[in-house]
């Protein structure tokens, strides 16, 4: 069995936490430039969906580039040096932010810096999660990428309390909006990242991995051919759709319906990001290679650990967390699922998406802080889906392993249009605000699909299919 390269993982790690903080940043943004703009909800959520288009046209880039050299990109230039171009990028991103945000603000400039930041992002996750996988035994490449994306919850527990604090100072909140605000903690950002990107350079990481020759012309139609490969690029559609959108839409949900400010909603989104953090390093306590009662007491521990870091950032922040302690009782539903699903990728997408999906009707069904909780919750079972697509969707590829991965990176743009989708029928001459949340449990239902349809997919053609990968508890 191979084993896992423990200080390279560890330096790879790092650039997850900065993908999560920007992103959970964006549900901040959401409300404040809709108050300071006049904007409407559908079109305000223009910023996710311009964000998340960007990983398409950075993968299109990619795709391109390849074809051109006749040779993947990255083991042309370099993993590491494909790293550190990603980061730059979105550093060039981050300076759009002073005119974005300076002479009563522009949502033009806004989305144009969150365009180029998520080219950059794009460029990093098209190497980064093939570099994951390959680190170690790869039928723990699953459970690498949810500790991982543990670390990138860090930074979407992180983003929202440290950008609401910058802007608002106070749950208070000022009494008029200060746009200007913005832009310390972006522009701090960016230059955290050619910090980064200098780090990667020189680092330890893998340079290459995989076949020299990936990428010719026509390497990306014969993978399109494999059927595993279509299902997952629509999962990750779909899936990141459904995370980002019950995410977005929460924060004018609890205007409506709770009557909440936009300087007082930052908690319950970094509750929601923490929920996918506790759900991940709940996955994760399969990556120690201990016994099986050591995993077991971590599977229990680390999502405990998870919540409190939560509670600390946000009590850090100024926030009174009192109102959200008792959704710990679903931390610990979130345990049971894990022990149940016992780090199998089929059964732990089945088993997370029907209870997103129960998650999601009963928060359109109730009312109060019980639908606030529910709608927050499916961030627990959206939390380890993406490493479990993943991993089902370029199983046994081989040589056609890493344009698989670009493939799926190019899907992530399901969270501007699944989004928009929802933002849209949430306008009260539609479906409104609570009923909009049928998008998600409609996207949950594709991912029960999915898993079983790609188990079968995998199982008539002799590929394994982690019925038992020695990564649960």
């Amino acid at each position: 069995m191979q084993k896992t390269n423990y200080s390279a993982f560890a330096t790879l790690i790092v650039i997850f936490f900065f993908w999560g903080f920007v992103a959970a940043s964006n549900d901040i943004l959401i409300p404040v430039f809709k108050k300071a703009l006049n904007l409407t909800q559908s079109k305000v959520l223009w910023i996710q969906n311009t964000f998340y288009v960007a990983y398409t046209v950075g993968s299109l880039i990619y795709f391109a580039t390849s074809s051109l050299l006749k040779r993947d990109l990255f083991n042309r230039i370099g993993y590491r040096n494909g790293l550190a171009l990603g980061l730059l990028v979105s550093a060039l991103g981050t300076l759009l932010f002073i005119p974005a945000s300076s002479n009563g603000g522009s949502f033009p400039m806004l989305l144009g810096g969150l365009f180029i930041v998520g080219i950059g992002f794009a460029f990093q996750q098209m190497a980064a999660n093939p570099l994951a996988i390959q680190m170690g035994d790869p039928a723990k490449g699953n459970v690498r990428l949810s500790m991982a994306g543990g670390i990138n919850n860090l930074g979407t527990t992180i983003g929202p309390v440290i950008v609401s604090f910058a802007i608002f100072g106070s749950p208070s909140g000022p009494s008029e909006l200060d746009l200007n605000a913005v832009q310390i903690p972006y522009l701090v950002l960016g230059a955290v990242f050619v910090l980064a990107a200098l780090f990667f350079k020189f680092s330890n990481l893998p340079d290459r991995i995989g076949d020299d020759s990936q990428n010719e012309p026509g390497e990306v139609l014969s993978t399109l051919r494999e059927p595993q490969v279509l299902l997952a690029m629509i999962a990750i559609f779909v899936y990141v759709g459904v995370e980002v959108a019950t995410a977005s839409n929460l924060p004018e949900f609890m205007k409506q319906h709770l009557g909440k400010k936009e300087s007082e909603v930052a908690p319950f989104v970094s509750l929601f990001w923490a929920s996918m953090m506790i759900g991940r390093w709940a996955s994760a306590a399969g990556v120690f290679e201990k016994s099986k009662l050591f995993n077991r007491l971590m599977g229990v521990l680390l999502p405990l650990v998870a919540f409190s870091i939560f509670a600390l950032a946000n009590t850090i922040g100024g926030s009174d967390i009192s109102t959200l302690l008792p959704y710990v009782g679903m931390v610990f539903v979130l345990i049971a699922a894990d022990f149940i699903s016992n780090g199998n990728p089929v059964r732990q997408v089945v088993l997370y998406s029907a209870l997103g999906s129960l998650a999601l009707i009963i928060g359109i069904f109730s009312s109060g802080y019980i639908s606030v909780f529910a709608f927050i919750s499916v961030g627990l079972f959206c939390s380890t889906l993406w490493p479990c697509i993943f991993t089902l969707g370029i199983a046994g590829l081989g040589k056609r392993t890493n344009t698989a991965s670009s493939l799926l990176i190019l899907m992530i743009m399901g969270g501007g249009f699944v989004t928009l989708a929802q933002g849209t029928l949430a306008d009260k001459n539609l479906l409104g605000i609570q009923q909009s949340y049928w998008v998600g449990v409609a996207c949950f239902a594709y991912l029960i699909y999915f898993a079983i349809r790609t188990a079968a997919i995998l199982k008539s053609k002799g590929v394994q299919t982690f019925e038992s990968t020695g990564a649960g508890h």
